[in-house]
């Protein structure tokens, strides 16, 4: 039976059609001629330079996999787990990529929680049946991905905080029940679309090479425990990292008060953090950490091949989108509507290029921000960029990693629960935003 194509065809040959027809009639073919190019060119750049990240977060996550954090946490967590991906074997090493994925993208690790996205969906194509097409977890998992909750927008109560906006980190409550809101959207949205969706993949069966006298799966060399001397160096060091904190407060000779300043250093040290404390574990529990590191860094560069022809066409179509001026035509027709559902009209083009454009979104919240840091538009576009996520570019990277050409429903799920986080921002917003007047 002759297969449906999946739905980001479409919508990307008509982003191409459109932006073409509107520059015919606005003027601005050679811009969009030019953009065609940078955009591409910016792609390749863009996926290179993600190498360096891949290789190294890959080779910590190998680390942990070889220390067996990763079946660690997905016994603790396998309760929750196996009821939203009930075709993954409850221990298999794609639950834990997940979660980390997920914590990392709660925590604004920003490009730490790509890597951890790409290792789990690797870990769920050794579970398809049918390369090339989209399981329903892994449409689970970037439906949930592009709508992750985020505690921490770092990035825009940074740019209040320039800005001079009274209550930079005002928007942290409001961003966080939207981003709540869209990951339940997103869980039900593709829920519904699962069973309604046709030619479903069979089943998923673990494909990795198993042991042909136990039938269970190959594993690699137990890691040779090590010796009390190391041990006590690990201890020591740990005592030593620990001892920074009450340092620093002995130095200043006061206890810092909570504010945007502290908590902004406090994620500092996030991901270093991070870091030391796999290495640490593998290397307590006697990986060979550099070995491990090394191997695991090797997937980095293949990934970062494969997603090159993917982001190419994801951020052409995007740009040439921006550039025929498409997109401020859209906006400027849906604005009537808006507007009488109470968004303001400032913040439509960021609410169409949100999905699109992570930096075109980023820098339309600035401006607005930058125009009336304490105005409600500005509260509105703060929420709506800390609370969403750029779908289009997670689900290029994250299935071109995995060479899977047939999305599914991925997309209409993760557009859904982008509409309803959208909306949520702004509803709340109209809740909030007096209570920091």
């Amino acid at each position: 039976m002759k297969q449906r194509p999946a739905a980001i065809n479409s919508i990307w040959f008509f982003l191409i059609l459109i932006s073409i027809i509107v520059a015919s009639y606005t003027g601005t073919m050679g811009e969009v001629t030019r953009v065609s190019f940078d955009a591409a060119k910016n792609a390749v750049t863009l996926a290179l330079s993600l190498i360096g990240a891949m290789a190294l977060w890959l080779g910590i996550v190998k680390v942990a996999e070889e220390a067996g954090l990763t079946l660690m946490i997905a016994r603790a967590i396998r309760p929750v787990m196996t009821r939203l991906f009930p075709d993954v074997p409850a221990e298999h090493p794609a639950m834990s990529a997940m979660i980390m994925n997920m914590a990392a993208n709660m925590l604004g690790l920003g490009n730490a929680a790509t890597p951890f996205g790409i290792k789990a969906m690797t870990e769920l194509d050794r579970l398809n049946p049918e390369k090339g097409t989209a399981t329903n977890a892994m449409c689970l998992f970037l439906a949930m991905n592009t709508s992750s909750v985020t505690i921490l927008p770092l990035g825009v109560i940074a740019v209040r905080a320039a800005a001079g906006a009274s209550q930079p980190a005002s928007i942290l409550v409001p961003g966080l029940i939207a981003t709540i809101t869209s990951t339940a959207a997103a869980i039900i949205a593709t829920k519904l679309f699962a069973r309604r969706v046709r030619s479903e993949p069979p089943p998923l069966t673990d494909t990795k090479t198993t042991d042909t006298t136990t039938g269970k799966p190959e594993l690699h060399d137990a890691p040779a425990p090590i010796g009390l001397a190391a041990k006590i160096v690990l201890w020591c060091s740990l005592a030593a990292f620990l001892g920074a904190i009450p340092y620093h407060f002995i130095t200043h000779g006061t206890m810092p008060h909570l504010s945007f300043g502290l908590l902004t250093k406090g994620t500092e040290w996030l991901v270093p953090a991070l870091m030391g404390g796999l290495l640490f574990f593998g290397y307590f529990r006697g990986v060979r950490v550099y070995e491990a590191v090394t191997e695991g860094a090797k997937e980095g560069f293949q990934v970062a091949i494969r997603i090159i022809p993917f982001m190419v066409a994801i951020f052409v179509a995007i740009g040439m989108f921006r550039e025929s001026g498409a997109l401020a035509l859209f906006s400027r027709i849906a604005a009537p509507v808006t507007a009488f559902l109470g968004v303001p009209t400032e913040t439509l083009p960021l609410a169409f290029m949100r999905p699109l454009s992570g930096t075109g979104s980023f820098a339309v919240m600035s401006e607005i921000v930058n125009r009336a840091p304490d105005g409600f538009a500005s509260f509105v576009a703060s929420v709506m960029q800390g609370s969403t996520e750029t779908t289009f570019y997670v689900l290029a990277v994250y299935f071109g990693a995995v060479g899977v050409h047939r999305t599914r429903h991925a997309l209409s799920a993760a557009l859904v629960a982008d509409a309803v986080g959208l909306c949520m921002a702004v509803l709340i917003s109209h809740l909030m935003f007096g209570l920091f007047r």
